[in-house]
């Protein structure tokens, strides 16, 4: 008596399983545009809105309030940058235009470009910080060598929240000299 072994057919699971990976493929790069659509819409993250506001009504500000910034920044690893603001901590009255200058440095021997993205904590915090003027808002080339001194042009909108006395700026510089080399904007939101 012969014993015959019947395999079951698996093609159908194989096609399932490889479906599956590649929606779990596209879905993780779906991800990263969604999350940052959902941080600028909200506010979440202590994203900020990386486009120039509309100058500050003088009439606006609000001398009765001062609120504390304070200021980070980082420079990302691999980037050979030095990067600084002139001041760490700045009381300002809501309404009231401000500049700050940002320094950076560029200590190799070579021309390289960086981006500084920002972020402000705590997050509820981050849709009243409204900058006029940003050297965040595209892609700053430095030459070999070379210093630059970089404004950013802010007011605190009036209508922060009484509970909300202090936050914190933080800026992260990227290399991003491939990317301009190659032509591509990575961000530039000035409009």
């Amino acid at each position: 008596m012969s014993e015959q072994h019947s395999k079951p057919d698996n093609s159908k699971m194989i096609t399932r399983l490889l479906a599956s990976v590649v929606l779990m493929f596209a879905f993780g790069f779906a991800l990263v545009p969604l999350y940052e659509k959902f941080c600028e819409v909200t506010g979440f993250n202590g994203r900020t809105n990386n486009s120039a506001a509309a100058g500050s009504d003088g009439n606006l500000v609000d001398t009765t309030r001062l609120v504390t910034i304070e200021f980070h920044t980082r420079v990302n690893r691999g980037l050979p940058w030095e990067f600084s603001s002139e001041v760490r901590r700045l009381q300002v009255h809501p309404g009231e235009t401000t500049t700050v200058n940002f320094t950076a440095s560029n200590h190799t021997n070579r021309d390289m470009t960086g981006q500084a993205l920002p972020s402000v904590a705590p997050g509820e915090a981050a849709p009243y910080l409204l900058k006029t003027e940003c050297f965040c808002f595209q892609n700053q080339p430095l030459a070999a060598g070379d210093t630059a001194v970089m404004p950013m042009q802010f007011y605190v909108d009036p209508d922060i929240p009484n509970h909300i006395r202090t936050f914190t700026l933080s800026y992260m510089m990227y290399d991003m000299t491939e990317a301009a080399a190659q032509g591509r904007v990575v961000v530039d939101t000035s409009e």
